[in-house]
């Protein structure tokens, strides 16, 4: 993505950095992003400086290359989540959910976490409810297991090296060799489970979302309590989640992708939203 912008206002050259920083899939150097909008390196350098001091971006490890930072981070994260109501990506969501019956979800990862961006709840009864914005752990849910199995080796080895392994079921991975061999399964087969392992009594089954260039954007999940679909029966979904993940990838652009945690530290300012399912009784006998 090289092009020249010196004759760009101000504003727009440094848009244009936050675009780069936001395309790649990695770190970018000083030298990569001088290279990619044809800018003198000093112009770069000073600019790359007040983005860092704003916190649009971070600079990783020994200073010489920079991620995204919390605030441009989150403000994807947002666009996302207040785009996702009205738009295009909750419609294929409404028809997914109408066709298998069941909760299903968009999920990114942020930070070793998976966040729900959009969902759309089943309309039995007895359901389990987590907002957009909520998040859930890696190592014990299928959209996170996924998203951690799809990162490149060695980033999957950082992520995988950090996380707390915490117990939330008898079912739950708390062994990291168990754990990598699960995620190798997962490579092999393009989706991964959840076998009771993060809530007793439900089951998930989650597919990529690829969106253009072959870039993992994103996860789409269905869940359900046992009681109502067994593993097999959510396994047997998976074409229908295929299907509605090879819509929801056409609509993103190149450039979002499912990994939002190439950043430095979180700013102080936002409480992450955590929130276990509810499963509460209302009157009419639905749940919230």
């Amino acid at each position: 993505m090289t092009r020249k912008i010196d004759r760009a206002p101000p504003l727009l050259r440094a848009f244009a950095l936050l675009e780069q920083v936001a395309h790649v899939q990695s770190p970018v150097s000083l030298q990569e992003m001088t290279d990619a909008v044809q800018l003198p390196k000093p112009t770069v350098y000073r600019m790359l400086n007040v983005l860092e001091q704003s916190g649009l971006i971070a600079r990783e490890p020994g200073g010489r290359r920079v991620v995204a930072g919390p605030r441009l981070a989150r403000l994807a994260l947002d666009v996302l989540m207040n785009e996702s109501a009205h738009g295009p990506r909750h419609a294929i969501l409404q028809r997914l959910a109408s066709e298998v019956g069941e909760t299903v979800n968009l999920t990114m990862l942020e930070k070793g976490e998976v966040v729900y961006v959009d969902r759309v709840e089943s309309a039995w009864p007895l359901r389990m409810t987590l907002q957009p914005g909520s998040r859930v752990p890696l190592h014990c849910t299928a959209s996170g297991k996924l998203l951690l199995a799809l990162l490149p080796t060695a980033r999957c080895r950082r992520v995988l090296a950090a996380l707390e392994l915490a117990r939330h079921t008898k079912n739950t991975i708390t062994d990291r060799s168990q754990l990598e061999t699960e995620l190798a399964s997962i490579r092999r087969a393009g989706l991964a489970t959840d076998n009771e392992e993060y809530l007793a009594g439900v089951v998930c089954v989650a597919v990529p979302v690829i969106a253009h260039g072959g870039r993992v954007a994103a996860c789409v999940a269905v869940h359900a309590p046992v009681a109502r679909m067994s593993l097999a029966r959510a396994l047997s979904i998976a074409p229908a989640l295929r299907r509605a993940a090879g819509a929801l990838g056409a609509s993103f652009e190149d450039g979002l992708g499912a990994d939002m945690s190439r950043r430095g530290p979180q700013s102080g300012k936002r409480t992450p939203l955590r929130e276990r399912p509810r499963v509460t009784p209302r009157a009419d006998g639905a749940t919230r």
